[in-house]
């Protein structure tokens, strides 16, 4: 699926995980691990990743091999 990208975008929880294919409780574990995307915490307490360090950081991912 190809995803439509705007610059400044921001992901919701549920966005990288749909994106990803992951349940929310992965996401919550990757992130209390450190291994997780760059977050913004807003005010209400919601987080939002960008979509530029969401890409940042799964180019990172990436297996060399």
């Amino acid at each position: 699926m190809a995803v439509a990208v705007r610059p400044g975008e921001k992901l919701t929880v549920d966005d990288v995980c749909d994106e990803l294919g992951i349940a929310r409780s992965t996401f919550y574990d990757w992130r209390q691990k450190g291994r997780g995307p760059r977050c913004i915490r807003l005010p209400n307490g919601s987080l939002r990743v960008r979509r530029s360090d969401f890409e940042n950081w799964l180019s990172g991912c990436e297996d060399a091999s």
